[in-house]
């Protein structure tokens, strides 16, 4: 068995970039928020926010896209487990896409001050 641990950080670097491909490639849900995310820093682009915003919306943003991540873990990891429909796993799986739906509603929620207060100084 390979041992995986204390590796230089390119090497764990390159772990993570596997594991954000795999997402990308798998999940279409990881392949939406990433969609939505690029909308969002063009959008930042485009409207030149001061950097408190550019700081809060990233943040939301790769708040999103973790939980996805996490989520896309958590199930392949419950599937491998336990292949066969067990209420438990069920259970797990629904509650991380609500963790996942709860960070995209207060990622939603910083985008939406961020509108309201670009409309404000119209």
């Amino acid at each position: 068995m390979q041992v995986r641990k204390n590796l230089p950080f390119l090497y764990r670097l390159r772990f993570a970039l596997w594991g954000i491909a795999h997402g990308l490639r798998s999940e279409y849900s990881l392949r939406a928020q990433a969609g939505a995310f690029l909308a969002v820093l063009i959008a930042l682009v485009v409207l030149r926010p001061p950097p408190v915003w550019w700081a809060l919306v990233l943040l939301a943003s790769s708040v999103v896209l973790a939980a996805e991540l996490f989520n896309t873990a958590l199930e392949r990891l419950a599937d491998h487990l336990h292949p066969e429909i067990h209420p438990e796993i069920r259970i797990v799986k629904d509650c991380a896409a609500a963790a996942v739906m709860i960070c995209s509603l207060g990622a939603l929620s910083v985008g939406i001050a961020l509108v309201v207060e670009f409309w404000r100084r119209l």
